[in-house]
């Protein structure tokens, strides 16, 4: 395994950048660390790959009491689906393969009750692994725009994912600005990968993501559990 020089932290070889990634400084080296082994391409986890495409989409159920979300892949094909459970003094939102609800394949779950800030672990059912975490940062999401954090398994911070200063203004505060659509970048060590965007729809919601350069060792269900906290508690605050 090979370490960074300045904070001894894990390197990951990302193939599309030609570069090192640390974790523990979060960002990407500009010259490969003297004394490592040369880099190999990165190999997808033993996870389902499903989960590590380039698109996704995200869709809620209109005119339901529940809220209802389907995962589907870009060409539409189901993946995941949630039904929101209410009256929960921390979320535990569980995604399963179909609306029967049998097969569960990921969970987010709420690290604590009186959690203002909204820490969330992202976690793999089948081998009850950690993901990752997310972090709903909340000043800045109830006064300004939408903020999260993303952490790895072992809780560094790696990225975040941000909506426009002025595009949160608007929605927040203009007559009628719970109407325009969502967009969010996630940055992946200060570095633009990912496109998070509502399709405009008065009644229901859409998400697509769209993953331009994230790395491809990068397990998707951690955004895909962001959007749909998302959808299930921001849209309640506003």
């Amino acid at each position: 395994m090979s370490v960074c020089p300045t904070c001894r932290g894990q390197l990951t070889w990302v193939q599309q950048y030609g570069r090192w990634y640390c974790y523990g400084c979060k960002r990407y080296l500009e010259a490969q660390p003297q004394s490592q082994p040369q880099p190999q391409a990165v190999q997808l986890p033993s996870a389902d790959p499903i989960w590590f495409q380039n698109a996704y989409r995200i869709r809620k159920k209109v005119l339901t009491i529940w809220n209802k979300y389907w995962v589907e892949d870009q060409r539409g094909k189901m993946l995941g689906f949630s039904k929101q459970k209410m009256f929960r003094l921390k979320e535990d939102i569980r995604v399963y393969t179909d609306e029967k609800m049998q097969v569960e394949l990921f969970k987010i779950k709420q690290q604590q009750i009186l959690d203002i800030w909204g820490t969330f672990a992202v976690v793999d059912t089948r081998t009850n692994a950690t993901l990752g975490f997310i972090r709903r940062k909340a000043l800045a999401s109830s006064f300004v725009r939408d903020e999260w954090e993303v952490y790895n398994a072992h809780n560094q911070l790696v990225g975040g994912i941000y909506e426009g200063t002025g595009r949160g203004l608007a929605r927040k505060y203009l007559p009628g600005g719970s109407l325009i659509p969502e967009k969010m970048t996630f940055t992946l060590g200060n570095v633009h990968v990912a496109n998070i965007d509502q399709k405009f729809k008065i009644i229901g919601d859409i998400w697509n993501l769209t993953c331009t350069n994230l790395p491809r060792d990068f397990d998707r269900r951690v955004l895909l559990g962001c959007m749909l906290l998302m959808g299930m508690i921001e849209r309640q605050r506003k």
